[in-house]
């Protein structure tokens, strides 16, 4: 983006939230914003008032700010896609299983893993966590269902001699006590065999319903999602971020300000391949609304470093060389479930000579929550991992609901930022082609 000495206020702001792998109503993104958006303004010393929006295509809401002064109007969006989500999810408890090995043996075989490791050891171990776990739960499960079967095979000898003293009585010669052995083994065999199933099937379903709290399913359906085509972006969330692009364009041609594509998490890497189909379109006017990209919590590498992930390494690399979007890219140390402070670029192996962007900066979790606040939630990865979306109560130059309805564009706000010291921006995969 070419700078330049001017700013650019912002009245009418349209804001696309793009969710990371997520299977819930958009509407927990509304009440999130709504309470932490109060609490950040009562630390911060400003006002804003968010409200439904009128039904339309997407879910969101509107915010009013008065900041220093300046009113801001900004209409959010939800960019929906977890009913592509959810049928992900739809896998049984053995699909489940399946889905560990074979998501397990692409990241091993192709190298991604052992490379990932050398930049964030938190975002491997989260990645690793739902296979220790899911094996865990199947070990326990298996050790449990021991038990009734071992005493079933502690009583196997007393069934026999039952069975043989009631032979004794009817009279029955030597084959008839060998056929009631053979029939009582058996059957004990048999029945020793459905409880340890039952068991274990048991065991497994009660974890299941725990998930909520464990998240075990829940990341292992995440990883298997990018992993079952190598990076590739599958067919259906294509034909999704391709009417996401047509929306995003649709505003670009609407009078507003400044439209800010916002991209979580997984979100993070859709919202830089849709941003970079618009402009290689030639969709964004000069003379119309700026279009800035804001990246939170990014784990790029979990997709850029899979061999088949040419569409998101090419994006990367005509991303970091264009000149006509802001693209801030935000993480913090203390976000263990992303690649905090690694230019998603510059580890792909893909930098142009010519790289811009992104401006790669830390929310700096632990000097903008105080001791209290950091000592209550530092334990509590996936809550950290949203905590880009809430209130700091010290915070520094990141403020979520600044930058989505304040009255400064992204490239303003952060016009004299420069990147982190403690950005890593060495090439580490493996796998850095553009096209197949």
């Amino acid at each position: 983006m070419k700078r330049d000495s001017r700013t650019h206020p912002v009245h009418r702001r349209r804001v696309f939230y793009i969710p990371g792998y997520d299977p819930f109503h958009p509407r927990r993104y509304r009440e999130l914003y709504r309470t932490e958006s109060a609490k950040q303004a009562k630390i911060t010393g400003y006002d804003i008032e968010v409200s439904p929006k009128p039904d339309g295509a997407n879910y969101g809401w509107k915010a009013v700010t008065s900041i220093d002064n300046h009113s801001a109007i900004a209409e959010i969006d939800v960019l929906v896609w977890s009913d592509i989500v959810r049928d992900s999810m739809k896998t049984n408890i053995a699909s489940t299983y399946i889905q560990l090995v074979l998501t397990a043996w692409t990241y091993i075989t192709s190298g991604a893993l052992r490379r990932m490791m050398w930049m964030r050891k938190g975002p491997v171990i989260a990645a690793l966590y739902p296979i220790g776990m899911l094996l865990l739960q199947l070990l326990v499960a298996v050790l449990i269902a021991a038990i009734p079967t071992k005493l079933l095979s502690l009583a196997t000898p007393y069934v026999l001699g039952v069975a043989v003293w009631l032979g004794a009585k009817i009279g029955l010669g030597p084959d008839g006590f060998y056929t009631i052995g053979m029939i009582v083994g058996g059957g004990l065999a048999l029945i020793s065999w459905v409880i340890w199933l039952g068991v274990i099937v048991l065991f497994l379903r009660w974890f299941k319903s725990k998930d909520n709290k464990l998240y075990a399913y829940y990341l292992m359906h995440d990883y298997a999602f990018t992993a079952q085509h190598r990076g590739a972006i599958p067919r259906e969330l294509e034909v999704r971020m391709a009417e996401f692009a047509d929306e995003v364009s649709t505003a670009l041609s609407e009078g507003w300000d400044e439209v800010l594509i916002v991209g979580h998490s997984s979100g993070a890497h859709i919202g830089i391949s849709i941003v970079a189909d618009i402009l290689r379109a030639g969709r964004v006017s000069p003379d119309g609304p700026r279009l800035s990209l804001l990246t939170l919590g990014q784990v790029v590498p979990m997709v850029s470093f899979l061999p088949e992930a040419y569409r998101l390494r090419s994006d990367l690399a005509y991303m970091a060389a264009q000149d006509q979007v802001a693209w801030v890219d935000v993480t913090a140390p203390g976000d263990g479930c992303s690649f905090a402070l690694c230019d998603p670029v510059g580890v792909s192996g893909v930098t142009p000579k010519d790289q811009r962007w992104p401006l790669v900066i830390s929310a700096a979790f632990t000097q903008s929550l105080s001791p209290e606040r950091w000592h209550e939630l530092r334990w509590r990865f996936f809550r950290l991992h949203f905590q880009y979306l809430c209130a700091f109560d010290r915070p520094k130059d990141y403020d979520y609901f600044q930058i989505t309805a304040g009255p400064m564009t992204l490239a303003d706000r952060y016009r004299d930022r420069k990147s982190s010291q403690s950005r890593i921006d060495v090439p580490a995969s493996k796998h850095t082609a553009l096209a197949p």
